[in-house]
């Protein structure tokens, strides 16, 4: 868990220092396909919570920045940004909208992938429900 914390903390420090806060959008009203309900609760680790609101999620910043964000289409999904740079990097940059599952290790789409924060509004993208609950932090 230090490692994937220290690797989430170095890309938000680098992504906010090219980065403003400003956004300006309307959020998305539908849900990623990967953040479908289920019918019992998933236990997350402590300080853990379900991101309740992607749209809220700088998907280059990794950061829950708890208002909504810029929304950004390619190829018919839409992706996160906090401002202008984050835009253009997820616009013209397809490793920006990719994260690695922690459990499988596998690429997920930031669109389409279950999102969890900590404490401070880091994410972790999860490819599926599954791989969430095998989650142990």
């Amino acid at each position: 868990m230090k490692l994937i914390t220290s690797i989430i903390t170095l890309g938000f420090a680098l992504g906010l220092a090219a980065c403003s806060n400003e956004s300006t959008s309307t959020p998305q009203t539908t849900a990623p396909t990967g953040q479908t309900s289920s019918s019992a609760p998933i236990a997350l680790p402590a300080g853990m919570t379900r991101v309740a609101d992607p749209t809220q999620v700088c998907m280059v910043n990794n950061q829950n920045m708890n208002k909504p964000q810029i929304p950004i289409e390619v190829a018919g999904r839409t992706y996160y940004g906090c401002c202008a740079m984050c835009k253009d990097r997820l616009g013209n940059d397809p490793s920006s909208r990719v994260a690695r599952d922690p459990v499988t290790g596998e690429q997920v789409d930031k669109s389409m992938a279950v999102i969890i924060q900590d404490t401070t509004g880091k994410v972790l993208y999860f490819a599926s429900e599954d791989t969430l609950r095998r989650f142990r932090g």
